[in-house]
């Protein structure tokens, strides 16, 4: 009987410890190669503005796993700074428990507005990253730089800081999304989409918090897809 307790023991331990690797891939559809160069090729959006990208920048945080409404795991100190220039940032490996079904993974865009206050911070969210303003501004939720040439600033350049934290701007975007039930996802970055609701010749820079940062986070946030 006390052989057949331990070994009960046993085995619920292992349950309780299993975990498997969940890995989600970061891609954009266009402007950086697989392993994250910058692809220095025009993108074509139509015929009369044409787009060469140099920076792609995204905080991703809270990321949590969810069976239809119900979180059932959900990461601590979720932060990262996902950067297309640096492939090493391109890859998350989540350890989840393996008695466990999903079908969604939900994220912010963004840092929330107590790790603002928090002030600078260390890992991803080290002020040398070049995504963090000033204790008051808070950090740059995402960061897109590059040429059009549709775009009137000096040598047609066009640079979108979003971020801030204050309302009626608070540039934190939810995305939740359906995944399929595997190990590993590609979570891709419709950078053209994006890209196509941007009229460059109206705007071309936003440095600060503010209402076409915001306008612009909303459209970021729907520009996630799962690939197929």
């Amino acid at each position: 009987m006390r052989a057949y307790l331990i070994l009960l023991c046993y085995f619920y331990s292992i349950s309780i410890n299993a975990q498997e690797s969940f890995k989600i891939k970061f891609v954009a559809n266009s402007g950086f190669s697989e392993f994250g160069q910058v692809n220095t090729s025009i993108i074509k959006l139509n015929s009369k503005d044409s787009i060469q990208l140099e920076t792609l920048k995204i905080y991703i945080s809270e990321l949590s796993i969810l069976n239809d409404k119900n979180v059932i795991w959900k990461e601590q100190n979720s932060f990262h700074l996902i950067d297309f220039s640096h492939p090493s940032t391109l890859l998350l490996i989540l350890k989840l428990p393996s008695y466990q079904s999903f079908n969604k993974l939900k994220f912010n865009l963004g840092i929330d507005s107590l790790t603002n206050v928090s002030g600078a911070m260390g890992g991803d969210l080290d002020p040398t990253n070049g995504m963090y303003w000033t204790w008051q501004s808070g950090y740059i939720n995402f960061k897109l730089e590059g040429k059009s040439n549709l775009s009137t600033a000096r040598k047609n350049e066009f640079q979108f800081h979003l971020g801030g934290y204050h309302y009626p701007y608070n540039c934190l975007q939810t995305v939740e999304l359906a995944v399929p039930i595997q190990d590993s996802i590609t979570l891709v970055f419709d950078i053209k989409k994006l890209l196509s609701e941007i009229d460059f010749s109206q705007i071309s820079h936003i440095m600060s918090p503010g209402k076409d940062a915001l306008d612009l986070s909303q459209k970021a946030a729907k520009a996630f897809y799962v690939k197929p």
